[in-house]
């Protein structure tokens, strides 16, 4: 394993996770800034919900957009557009909330601020698994990359939301989403312009009239594994609005953030481990096994009643969140077309953040009205369905050219 991860930093360089790694924490960072920033200034939760809402809107409807255009025109004018914009409409929702903008223009910049996330982590992704084809890496190759990239992303899920925590302790939330502007401008712009863009370049105009039709159509099972993603997102905004509750109704509301950290550190330990997994382990199994894992290990939230308790059990489902989320990644990487890989990434990522949305506030109310078990309820429903999905799906085989390693042993 170790080996591995010392081949995939060797193939990214030193430059590349760095950037892309900081370029991707302001995405972790303004969710919950908003949030905060907004309910500061405002006084309001109810508006500080809205602009959060209209965030995770944009992002979740133009996510796939900018995945898209990257597929068609290349990484680097598209991210560095998209870093330029996403920094302006931060620093704009900053002033705005500062300056008591009315909900309405607060919604608006929220939904800009979501749209035009430059969705640095799919395309990092992306870009790295277009290192490895074309330096002939095989497919046990390939997974340690994307375990890397995952690991990457959790960590930034972890480290986001605890600097917001920390500048509105220290200091105003204001100064967080600030940061992340500067991030996004700087970080995105050293991710667009890194030589490492050309590795995703698209293909010649005169390559992609012939079968491109043919060539870039979905398979049926690219589908179900975005609504398995969807399902993900659901059950971290269920397992977040049961946590929050919980915690409060046990005098401890501070220890929510420390909750849900604990949780992505187990995720992101566990992440690492998967360039482990032997070869012999098709991703269908894993799959199924990693789902499986999910049903098994958050029943128990149903049953928490202390925060030791609480600590234990989500610490411990933490650990199947990212063979779940690489499985899925991995699994899309061999399914889509070449040519529509870097739309198919940013729809997963856009499916976390759009079913974690929408359960957060469907469970929130469930949490208000029955308590936390309630909330819980929902997070142990949406790994049952994706649990279902995982054994009703029949994963189709790869559609793409042959892979440079498979193709050189052939000939």
């Amino acid at each position: 394993m170790l080996r591995m991860y010392r081949d995939t930093l060797s193939l990214l360089g030193p430059a590349l996770p760095v950037v892309s790694f900081l370029g991707r924490l302001p995405t972790a960072m303004c969710q919950l800034g908003s949030l905060l920033l907004v309910a500061e200034t405002t006084g309001s939760l109810a508006t500080a919900g809205l602009t959060g809402g209209a965030l995770a809107a944009g992002q979740t409807v133009a996510g796939p957009v900018i995945g898209r255009l990257s597929d068609r025109h290349g990484q680097r004018g598209v991210v560095l557009a998209a870093s330029l914009a996403n920094a302006v409409a931060v620093t704009a929702l900053v002033l705005a909330a500062l300056g008591r903008a009315p909900t309405g223009p607060l919604m608006v910049l929220g939904a800009l601020a979501g749209a035009t996330v430059p969705q640095v982590g799919p395309l990092a992704r992306t870009r790295s698994v277009a290192l490895a084809r074309r330096s002939g890496a095989d497919d046990r190759s390939v997974g340690a990359v994307l375990s890397f990239e995952g690991t990457l992303d959790e960590v930034s899920f972890v480290l986001g939301p605890a600097l917001v925590g920390l500048a509105a302790a220290l200091a105003h939330p204001a100064a967080a989403l600030l940061l992340a502007a500067l991030l996004l401008a700087v970080c995105g712009t050293a991710f667009a312009l890194h030589p490492t863009a050309t590795a995703t370049a698209p293909e010649s105009p005169a390559s992609t009239r012939s079968g491109a039709a043919e060539r870039t159509r979905l398979p049926g099972s690219a589908y179900a594994l975005r609504g398995a993603m969807v399902l993900q997102g659901a059950m971290f905004g269920a397992s977040q609005a049961g946590i929050t509750a919980l915690t409060e109704r046990l005098g401890a509301p501070a220890q929510a953030g420390l909750v849900y950290a604990a949780m992505g550190v187990m995720s992101a330990a566990v992440g690492l481990s998967m360039a482990a997994v032997p070869a012999g382990i098709g991703l269908t199994a894993r799959w199924r096994a990693a789902t499986a894992g999910l049903v098994v290990l958050s029943v128990p939230l149903l049953f928490v009643g202390s925060l030791g308790a609480l600590y234990a059990v989500v610490v411990v489902l933490g650990a199947a969140y990212a063979p779940h989320l690489i499985t899925v990644f991995g699994l899309t990487e061999r399914t889509v077309p070449a040519a529509r890989l870097a739309e198919s990434m940013a729809f997963l990522t856009s499916g976390i953040v759009g079913g974690q949305a929408l359960a957060l506030a469907v469970s929130g109310r469930l949490a208000e009205g029955h308590g936390a078990p309630a909330a819980f309820a929902v997070a142990v429903g949406a790994a049952v369905a994706c649990a279902l999905l995982s054994w009703a799906v029949r994963v189709t085989p790869p559609v793409r050219e042959l892979r440079p390693a498979v193709a050189e042993r052939s000939g």
